[in-house]
């Protein structure tokens, strides 16, 4: 864990340079999409959005767990004061492993990264870093988080925001079905590790919200 004290003290991060003229792009896309009637055209509009709009990447959401009790108990601005050190924290840990912070969400994360490695070494990292910093804090502002991770083909947007199925699966993992500490990783997503990667899961199915989902629980 060497330098994970590290990331519970860490720098205002500087504001992310945006890039309007391709999200514009995007919207008015969509637009023209749920507008025109002719099947082949709007299939041709679809294609244009995925050739500039479409990369393969491994998707990490996660949810900072009893978040709800925790501010119906002690109010907005504990809830508040919570969340801001929850993004403070994992900036930079996202960055360390050549992943990209596409969004904070109230309590959530959402971040890609070129791998399924690296996504997982950020979300044993973003796990390790609360529980050094839950030493020195009472109860009531430790923060644990719980963490879904999916790879696939997305349509990303200015490095702002994200869309697809892999986005869909990380959410629900990292949302609805991982526990506090817990990282969860589709079956899709652990096929994507190199052989010899050293990760031990143990085999989840799942069924939520009309899907079946396959998923393993990761082990540090």
């Amino acid at each position: 864990m060497t330098g994970v004290l590290s990331w519970a003290m860490v720098p205002e991060p500087r504001l992310r340079a945006t890039t309007m003229d391709a999200s514009d792009r995007f919207q008015d896309r969509l637009l023209r999409y749920s507008q025109e009637p002719d099947i082949d055209r709007r299939q041709a509009i679809e294609d244009e959005l995925w050739r500039e709009y479409g990369d393969e990447r491994a998707v990490l959401v996660f949810d900072m767990s009893g978040f709800s009790e925790l501010t119906y108990r002690y109010g907005i601005v504990h809830f508040l004061s919570m969340v801001r050190r929850m993004q403070l924290t994992t900036e930079p840990i996202v960055g360390h492993y050549s992943g990209t912070l596409v969004k904070f969400e109230a309590d959530n994360c959402y971040a890609m990264f070129p791998d399924v490695s690296a996504a997982i070494r950020a979300a044993h990292e973003i796990n390790a870093a609360f529980e050094v910093a839950n030493e020195a804090t009472p109860d009531e502002l430790d923060i644990r988080i719980a963490c879904g991770i999916d790879y696939g083909r997305i349509l990303v947007v200015s490095g702002q925001d994200f869309f697809g199925n892999a986005v869909n699966r990380a959410c629900k993992l990292g949302e609805d079905l991982a526990g506090p500490g817990e990282i969860l990783i589709t079956a899709e997503a652990m096929v994507m590790l190199p052989a010899g990667h050293g990760v031990v899961g143990s085999p989840k199915r799942f069924e939520i919200s009309g899907l079946s989902m396959e998923a393993f629980l990761i082990k540090a």
